[in-house]
């Protein structure tokens, strides 16, 4: 049976979505074509209706996860500077953001993913995280845009860098403590 050209759309949009989630949650290797085509409500059949391949897959998927940070990091970019910034940070380093990957920051579930994928999946990740970048640049304490620049990229590794060790450790109370000291050096300033 076939479907329309819109019905085809959604069908897309919902495996970008499912494997956005599956990925942050599994890792790209974690999951497979047709489990990502299982979980979406679709035949395995269909996926190559869709995508070339599984790392092209990858590639949309990135995309779509960066652009969801994004929007999500614009919305609280729209306050005030210091309020802004505050509620960024102090939203990024929640403990419901660390224990649920599957909805979460897909630079803290898949850099080291990404950084062994081919140069499409690295180019959306790049342009992803640039977009992000942007946005904290504009709203983190500094006088020049360079002096911004650097303060925010340490402040992106420093997020990403606490979330990844307190998801890592499996002891309960050192994860928290590790979530809580990126909470105090980057969390909402005086």
């Amino acid at each position: 049976m076939r479907v329309s050209k819109e019905q085809a759309a959604k069908n897309r949009d919902r495996i970008i979505e499912v494997a956005s989630r599956e990925f942050r949650d599994k890792g790209f290797d974690g999951i497979g074509v047709a489990d990502l085509m299982k979980s979406a409500g679709l035949t395995h059949g269909g996926f190559y209706g869709h995508f070339a391949s599984k790392d092209d897959l990858i590639a949309e998927a990135c995309a779509a996860s960066m652009d969801q940070s994004a929007e999500k990091w614009g919305k609280l970019a729209d306050r005030s500077p210091e309020e802004a910034f505050a509620a960024l940070t102090n939203a990024y380093l929640l403990k419901e953001h660390r224990d649920h990957r599957a909805t979460g920051c897909t630079m803290a579930a898949l850099a080291p993913d990404i950084a062994r994928q081919s140069g499409r999946v690295r180019e959306r990740f790049t342009h992803g995280t640039r977009a992000l970048l942007d946005i904290l640049a504009k709203i983190i304490p500094g006088v020049s845009a360079q002096a911004k620049r650097e303060k925010a990229l340490a402040t992106m590794a420093g997020l990403v860098g606490t979330l990844v060790l307190s998801r890592a450790v499996d002891d309960p109370a050192f994860a928290d403590e590790i979530l809580a000291a990126g909470q105090a050096a980057f969390g909402k300033r005086d």
